[in-house]
């Protein structure tokens, strides 16, 4: 990547707030980021060492839970940097590239396999006969290898093309993260054509995504109704639940960051607090407290813990 840039470090100033909250922020934020990365590593694990969580479901929450571990792991820890540090957090450019290439490259990720989650559901309620030889193991590696790959594919083509671009000064970032808003202000040179192509590329992504989930719920919620008895109805509401709570935690923000005319950077960035560092805690909790089969399979994960004798 040839860069003309005579810029070193950049600096991220962080969330906007009152200077006395910033140790309340620090340890709330600190826990959550525990909370975060123990969670998802216990959801992780109980679907890897539980047999009867092994179905298409499970293997796309476990890939989820994944990316949300180290997506809380690459946005999180350089917040509460900010949160330390009064004059703003340093991050070398070579730094910034890094985090800006791999949070673009999980936030695409967790998107497209959101996407496939919804789909995953689709066919399990509308078509719950065919669903094990539609939804084979073939299948589901191969939809989450695809998921990883777009997102890869995606995060090399916005980071290639923001860090083309001369970073002559100044150098301060209005935000906790290097984020391609905040980012692209900060290029010497004519960027309108740039800033077009990787915003319309954002919002290709997270919209098309949301619109193709939002049809995959709108079939189910057109087979959920042709279900005679009302236990069956309410089972099937369920299982997709928790999906469409987290996806909306999700989705929303984004597009309401990258889709919407105008853009102030201290609503952004409060705004980015939801799909930065809620939404990766929101999954564990979510899935853990509305779905019985995890909370059988973390019980017994327990108990092996505790008794290892037992059988």
């Amino acid at each position: 990547m040839t860069n003309m840039s005579l810029v070193t470090t950049f600096i991220l100033t962080g969330l906007p707030h009152a200077p006395e909250l910033d140790t309340l922020l620090f340890g709330i934020f600190l826990v959550i980021y525990i909370l975060t990365v123990v969670g998802n590593l216990l959801i992780l694990l109980v679907i890897i060492v539980n047999p009867h969580l092994h179905t298409p479901m499970y293997y796309f929450l476990s890939n989820l839970s994944f990316i949300d571990m180290w997506y809380s792991t690459v946005t999180v820890p350089k917040m509460l940097m900010t949160l330390v540090s009064p004059e703003g957090s340093p991050i070398s450019f070579h730094s910034c590239v890094a985090q800006f290439y791999s949070f673009d490259f999980l936030v695409s990720t967790e998107c497209f396999l959101y996407t496939v989650m919804s789909y995953d559901r689709f066919l399990a309620i509308s078509h719950p006969l065919r669903y094990a030889s539609m939804m084979s193991e073939r299948t589901c590696a191969i939809l989450a290898t695809t998921t990883w790959l777009s997102g890869s594919l995606h995060s090399a083509a916005q980071t290639t093309l923001t860090f083309r671009l001369p970073f002559c000064g100044p150098n301060q970032i209005q935000h906790y993260i290097c984020d391609a808003p905040s980012v692209l202000k900060l290029a010497c040179a004519d960027m309108s054509t740039v800033e077009m192509v990787i915003f319309v590329n954002i919002g290709v992504v997270a919209l098309g995504c949301f619109i193709l989930i939002v049809l995959s719920y709108v079939s189910i919620v057109h087979s959920i109704l042709k279900i005679h008895t009302s236990e069956g109805r309410w089972r099937a509401f369920q299982t997709c639940a928790s999906h469409c709570i987290v996806v909306l935690c999700f989705c929303v923000p984004l597009v309401f960051i990258y889709l919407r005319p105008g853009s102030k950077e201290v609503v952004d960035r409060i705004v980015a607090v939801f799909y930065t560092v809620m939404t990766p805690l929101l999954n564990p909790v979510v899935y853990t407290l509305r779905n019985k089969e995890v909370k059988k399979a973390l019980l017994k994960l327990k108990d092996k813990v505790m008794d290892p004798q037992s059988k």
